[in-house]
């Protein structure tokens, strides 16, 4: 019995550091996969990026979201933020009447009529625009469809830093 209790005594601290990297996974930072090209320029098919869930989200961080049109996980720039109005004309964004600066757009964006956004909605866009499903195809997304901010690229090492 003595020497069970040993065995266990020494097995805690493993089990403590087993238990903080799941907690830590489950709420904090989580490892996401870029699938597809609507990234573009900026992010490649098949880079890791560590996804940071308790980020306060701002216009052109790079987020994660749980998309319900195709209910499938996808990866987006903030272009428009809660409360703001959107809109696109001539390849170019407007938020509240303002045009403002996007330097990450890759191709034509295309027009899209003024939105006014919700207290708790964003308005995204793919940084590869002609080929991008973001809130031009589908519309503003929710608050509580973001899973967080994408803060670094892991994978390749080629390319490992913030984005």
């Amino acid at each position: 019995m003595e020497k069970v209790k040993k065995i266990l005594w020494e097995l805690i601290p493993y089990i403590g550091i087993i238990v903080l990297i799941i907690i830590v996974r489950i709420y904090i930072i989580t490892p996401v996969r870029v699938d597809g090209a609507s990234m573009n320029r900026t992010l490649e098919d098949g880079d890791i990026l560590l996804l940071y869930k308790m980020a306060k989200i701002n216009r052109f961080d790079i987020v994660v979201l749980d998309e319900e049109y195709d209910n499938e996980i996808i990866i987006k720039r903030i272009i428009g933020l809660p409360g703001e109005t959107v809109e696109i004309r001539n390849n170019k964004i407007y938020i509240n009447g303002e045009v403002i600066e996007d330097e990450y757009a890759y191709g034509d964006t295309g027009d899209y009529d003024e939105i006014t956004l919700g207290d708790d909605e964003y308005f995204i866009l793919g940084d590869n625009r002609p080929i991008s499903k973001d809130s031009r195809y589908f519309g503003p997304i929710k608050e509580d469809d973001l899973m967080g901010e994408v803060v670094l690229r892991i994978w390749p090492f080629s390319g490992f830093g913030t984005v």
